[in-house]
């Protein structure tokens, strides 16, 4: 879906529902210091009322962002600012409950945790349509002959079912990466000025476990302050995720080429054009191009070095990082986002991608044989030894690529090459027949079957 982020570049770079944006994270913060809130008060920390106090007036549109960010340039980070609105908004009498014992990390990484959470979610829902399409395509498409490319050419045949199921096999485990992540490793943090949360006396690990419980987080063995596994691991499901999605991206825009036309996006008729069909270029009328898959790529190239800045900032100092941890901020919250932009693309992309089967046999076809010359060359192994068979059908390849010949007809209708299938014992029937793509697609439906058992399998477990 289109998300609600706004912005010149949002319509690519925004959609879906993992908002990471400003409001999104000082929301987080609030939650956290109302949940805090409550939890002193369970504890017999604050007084009564006094979660419910704060809780009441911990609404992000109730404070002025900006001016939260400015005064952030003061203290190193917003909280000491955000501290200081709330404080002023709740009665006198619970205002002692605001922040009490917690340290302005201990906020920032749990709202981390709790902007992860729900971006995560939104990331999952969109995997989880992505592999819908996928499936289909996969289900759809199992016997449909096309050419294998390897290193961009033309290699032995496979099936576009095999390669709708390799996308298919990669999106359904990076879901589940992402649900095992949002699942189980996602912990509150609480540790108080150097992660002993002396200042709550023998109270500490009490409250710290009734905030998890309010947040519904993890609750970790001891405060993590200077131990960023968690955000790694965040980051990773993100990047594995955004590199499953590029490859179906990167693979749809190679299939997509004029000089290939085996896919193409949904969107509309026509080749559109500025306020028409999707795909219309500003300059050339007659384009159609594959805008979806390349958003979801500019989405995707962004990735990588989000992630080595944040696997550079995990190494961090005593008990508080100097200037590693807020290098952490703004990366999380965009990888966040652009992961769950590319999942919203890839969601549309493959719910609407338009296959033809005609034009991939035709382009197999163009090849005047020459992806079955591994078939051809098993096929004269037994009788000519491999290394023999291998060179007689390179060199019959070599004159299929100079003359414009068949490779049945550079076999079967040069005297030499038919000489020695003669004395082989192979008939140019038996010939004829190691021609057909058809015949020499291996373990591919095989392949195609578990992908799609694999992928029900997934969708179990997921739902329930």
């Amino acid at each position: 879906m289109v998300g609600t982020h706004q912005g010149l570049f949002a319509g690519i770079f925004g959609r879906g529902g993992a908002d990471t944006g400003d409001e999104a994270w000082l929301q987080a913060m609030l939650d956290t210091e109302a949940a805090l809130a409550r939890a002193l008060e369970r504890a017999g920390l604050a007084p009564p009322g006094a979660g419910a106090a704060v809780t009441a007036v911990a609404q992000a549109d109730g404070f002025d962002a900006a001016e939260i960010g400015r005064q952030a340039g003061l203290t190193g980070n917003p909280v000491p600012a955000l501290v200081r609105a709330l404080t002023a908004m709740v009665p006198d009498d619970t205002a002692s409950a605001v922040h009490r014992g917690a340290t302005s990390q201990d906020i920032i990484d749990t709202a981390a945790m709790l902007l992860a959470r729900r971006a995560l979610s939104a990331v999952a829902a969109d995997l989880s349509a992505a592999a819908s399409g996928a499936a289909d395509l996969t289900a759809a498409h199992r016997e449909t002959v096309m050419a294998g490319r390897t290193l961009l050419q033309q290699a032995v045949p496979v099936t576009f079912g095999l390669v709708a199921a390799g996308w298919l096999t990669g999106l359904d485990e990076a879901r589940e990466a992402v649900a095992r992540v949002r699942a189980g490793g996602l912990a509150v943090q609480f540790g108080g000025a150097a992660g002993t949360l002396a200042s709550l006396g023998d109270a500490g690990v009490r409250v710290a476990g009734l905030l998890a419980y309010e947040l519904g987080l993890a609750l970790p063995v001891l405060p993590w302050h200077t131990d960023r596994r968690r955000v790694l691991d965040i980051a990773a499901v993100c990047a594995g995720a955004a590199g499953v999605l590029g490859k179906v991206a990167r693979d749809i825009t190679l299939l997509a080429q004029s000089e290939v036309a085996e896919v193409r996006e949904g969107g509309g008729p026509g080749p559109g054009g500025p306020g028409g069909a999707r795909g219309g270029s500003s300059a050339m009328p007659h384009k159609r191009n594959p805008v979806g898959a390349v958003a979801l790529l500019g989405c995707t190239r962004q990735v990588p070095g989000l992630l080595a800045t944040l696997a550079a900032a995990a190494e961090q100092e005593h008990q508080r990082a100097a200037g590693a941890w807020h290098a952490e901020w703004q990366p999380l919250g965009d990888l966040l986002r652009l992961t769950g932009s590319a999942a919203s693309w890839g969601a549309e992309l493959l719910a609407g991608l338009e296959v033809d089967p005609a034009r991939m046999r035709q382009n197999l076809d163009a090849a005047r044989g020459l992806p079955m010359a591994e078939h051809v060359a098993l096929l004269l192994a037994p009788a000519l030894g491999p290394v023999a068979a291998h060179d007689l059908v390179a060199q019959a390849s070599a004159r299929v690529a100079g003359s414009g010949l068949h490779l049945r007809d550079a076999l079967l209708d040069t005297p030499e090459t038919r000489r020695l299938l003669d004395e082989a014992g192979v008939t140019p029937e038996r010939v004829e027949s190691a021609l057909d793509p058809a015949g020499y697609l291996g373990s591919a439906g095989e392949f195609v079957a578990a992908a799609l058992t694999a992928h029900a399998a997934a969708e179990f477990r997921l739902s329930h």
